[in-house]
């Protein structure tokens, strides 16, 4: 009888890139191989995890198969191995990090309280019982406290709270779900909470029931959270939300609101099935829903808006607060107008002394200033708003490989810069309006912050065509670089293709508020053949002046005012509304405007937006970007079919006549039509030129795919309407899914242009 062989045991190492430091990958591994009776390690290096796993072939080959089923958190985007020789080892081990070589892992974004450390956060017999840091490996903090790669509590704001030995016991367990789980603390030797006056004196012994009783009471509260400093009222209060207002110099923008649970949610609005999914994600975005009539909520938090900003808790500290004040709370960022959020507890006292009551802090620091990400749900998809907290720093494929890393400025407002390396790209956080000088520090200080992380010296720059945009100035300042000029909406076009993976030629329809053209003009409101190469402009708006220059987009009458002397010739009707309420200014910023001065030439659609509004009586002058646009989708009869003829005039390049459009709105208000109905029929003939100039355009250049992009885009009624229209005429329409439409997502396509421009080298 022959006797049976023993198997040969195989040895093989493994690398495996992506997002898989920070997010419980190594504790997988080590439950992995030791389910299958393997030896060997498993190890953070700079590049990602290394494993070696010895063992009989099949169950090495089976182990190698699972690494591309990872836990939640994690993101396997490589995974490469090689045989060893088998060394004869015993038992399965993590190992310690390993930091040489180039840093190319990737940072885990911050993640809402997961259910296992909700439920010890509830339970009295727990040691975590109401402690306000409890994470675990699964959720918790991770960009905002980061300093640097290999991702471990050395290189994180938690390096100064040396472990008890409960935690260091949890933390060195490979079974344990808190097995190197880097901002792992507990009440023994984590961060402690407390509630201070503006002069920094201990208001409470319990800080969160004296922050409770004081948003009861209608104060303020300054709450230092994972990314800056939030200020909170109980959004319930009129006097305390009109109060915040006043305070903070915000006049009529919405606030946004956290509410304890998804059913607290669903009491104030509508919350459908795309939308539950967004508000219970790990990211836990602001997620704008409509908001329900009656909702007990009061009428400062969102004034003339049927929709709210809704959040559900996702640090342990917000469930404490929630729970306990048993009603929604305006959460907004912690700054004054338009000013960066502070973050930082120096300036946050300092900033914030003449708006809040108290100051609910902490002692673990902020590496990074990350605002709360904003989206909504429309036609079934997501549409980013603002991309920040728990989604940046995750990477963004791009449909080419970049052999240089770039840096992408990004815009002027709503700014985020990006960052590539190889096929990936890494859009930052919001920063903000980059006109402010602390918002511009901020800047500086996070482009050196991600490419430090990132392990790369960018040495190829793209910018805005604008010479005046702070970004631009930035990158034309920087030594030693070869610099890539983006056209504005060739950015946005190119954005909406990197996001959906695509290379080929579109029609772009690029609507927004300004960005300068080739031709040194203010474009806005473009058609355009383009790939990531290049463009060529093959329609647009007919053109106006803006009078005043950017006063125009501060007070939306003054379009108006261009918008009907151009289409009355200098005549327009008496009586208009719009022009009795000007008074005075009325003649004399056309006079100046017909004389040429401070009023450039505009193709913008969101001009044309201000200038209806204003026509319809709903806005003269903007509190915030945007405004008189927004207000008038709100008023909108989203049940009225009418439309408007608009003529796009033909030649080499299409040009949509305007006035015909104006014409027809003044035309409608002298019979009295009601405005929702007005509103509603300029959105849709808006529509119908989209419709018009792409099946034109697709006769002339045999394109039959759309990209919608420009912060025009936002608005749910004209995107519905114009993807209804599109879709119907057979066209393959783009929109955004994982970045803005608006100039959040200028970025993007700037680094998008770079790469393919070095790529074809």
């Amino acid at each position: 009888m022959t006797e049976r062989s023993e198997p040969v045991p195989v040895r093989t190492r493994v690398h495996v890139s992506g997002l898989v430091q920070g997010v419980g990958f190594r504790p997988f591994v080590w439950r992995e191989a030791t389910d299958r009776g393997l030896s060997g390690w498993v190890g953070n290096d700079a590049a990602g995890v290394v494993l070696e796993a010895e063992g009989a072939a099949d169950a090495v080959a089976s182990l190698v198969d699972a690494l591309r089923r990872p836990p939640p958190m994690a993101r396997v985007d490589e995974v490469r191995s090689e045989s060893l020789p088998p060394a004869g080892g015993v038992g399965f081990r993590v190992r310690a990090s390993d930091t040489a070589g180039a840093r190319r892992a990737l940072v885990s974004p911050d993640t809402a309280t997961c259910a296992d450390c909700a439920r010890e956060l509830h339970d009295p017999a727990d040691r975590r019982f109401g402690y306000p840091f409890v994470n675990c490996t699964n959720c918790g903090p991770r960009y905002t406290i980061v300093l640097a790669v290999p991702y471990d509590r050395s290189r994180t704001t938690m390096a100064p709270f040396a472990m008890c030995a409960a935690c260091r016991s949890e933390y060195d367990d490979p079974a344990d779900r808190r097995f190197h789980a880097e901002p792992v603390c507990c009440p023994a030797c984590g961060p402690r909470l407390r509630l201070l006056d503006p002069s920094g004196r201990v208001l409470a012994a319990d800080p969160v029931a004296g922050a409770v009783a004081l948003l009861r009471g209608g104060g303020v509260v300054a709450v230092k959270g994972l990314g800056g400093y939030h200020l909170a009222v109980d959004a319930r209060s009129e006097e305390a939300v009109a109060g915040l207002r006043r305070r903070k110099h915000r006049e009529d923008r919405p606030f946004a609101v956290m509410v304890v649970d998804v059913e607290a949610a669903r009491e104030v609005c509508a919350v459908g099935p795309e939308e539950l999914s967004l508000l219970t994600s790990a990211a836990h975005p602001i997620v704008v829903l409509t908001r329900h009539a009656g909702a007990d909520v009061a009428p400062s938090v969102a004034p003339l808006c049927p929709t709210l900003g809704v959040m559900l808790p996702y640090t342990p500290l917000h469930m404490l607060l929630l729970e306990a004040c048993r009603g929604p709370l305006v959460l907004t960022s912690g700054n004054v107008s338009d000013e960066p959020i502070a973050f930082r507890d120096d300036d946050a006292s300092e900033r914030l002394s003449g708006i809040a009551d108290a100051f609910l802090v902490h002692d673990r620091e902020i590496r990074t200033r990350v605002d709360d990400s904003v989206c909504k749900v429309v036609r079934g998809g997501v549409v980013p708003i603002r991309r920040s907290r728990g989604y940046v720093p995750a990477a963004t494929a791009l449909p080419v490989w970049s052999p240089e890393p770039v840096l992408a400025c990004g815009s002027a407002l709503k700014n985020t810069f990006c960052v590539t390396r190889g096929s990936h790209a890494f859009v930052s956080h919001h920063v903000g309006d980059l006109g402010d000088y602390a918002t511009m520090r901020s800047y500086v200080d996070g482009i050196a912050h991600l490419t430090r992380l990132l392990d790369v010296v960018p040495a190829v720059v793209a910018h805005d065509l604008h010479p005046d945009y702070p970004s631009t100035r930035y990158a034309l300042d920087l030594p030693d670089v070869t610099l890539v000029p983006v056209q504005h909406h060739h950015a946005h076009i190119a954005a909406c293709l990197a996001d959906n993976g695509i290379t080929r030629q579109v029609i772009g329809v690029a609507f927004d508020g300004v960005g300068l053209g080739t031709d040194g003009t203010a474009w806005g409101g473009e058609f355009l053949l383009a790939d990531m190469s290049g463009f060529t402009r093959v329609g647009h708006l007919a053109q106006v002046v803006m009078p005043g220059g950017d006063a125009a987009t501060r007070e939306p009458w003054r379009m108006a005012a261009a918008h009907l002397d151009a289409a009355y010739d200098g005549s327009p009707p008496a009586g208009l509304d719009v022009v009795r309420r000007s008074g005075r200014r009325w003649e004399q910023v056309l006079s100046a405007a017909r004389a040429g001065v401070n009023s450039p030439l505009t193709s913008s659609v969101g001009r044309l937006f201000d200038a209806v509004s204003s026509l319809l009586g709903v806005r003269d002058v903007v509190t915030y970007e945007g405004q008189a646009a927004i207000e008038l989708e709100h008023v909108s009869d989203h049940a009225e079919r009418g439309s408007y003829a608009v003529p796009v005039s033909e030649g080499p390049v299409l040009r949509i006549e305007v006035d015909h459009l104006v014409r027809a709105v003044v035309e409608d208000l002298a019979r009295a039509t009601a405005v929702p109905v007005l509103a509603a029929r300029f959105h849709n003939a808006l529509a119908d030129v989209v419709l018009a100039a792409c099946l034109r355009l697709r006769d002339l250049h045999g394109l039959s795919t759309v990209a919608l992009s420009g912060g025009v885009f936002q608005n749910a009624l004209l995107l519905c309407r114009c993807l209804d229209r599109l879709e119907g005429a057979g066209f393959t329409v783009l929109t955004h899914r994982l970045v803005p439409a608006n100039d959040g997502g200028i970025s993007l396509g700037q680094a998008a242009v770079a790469t393919q421009l070095l790529s074809s080298r």
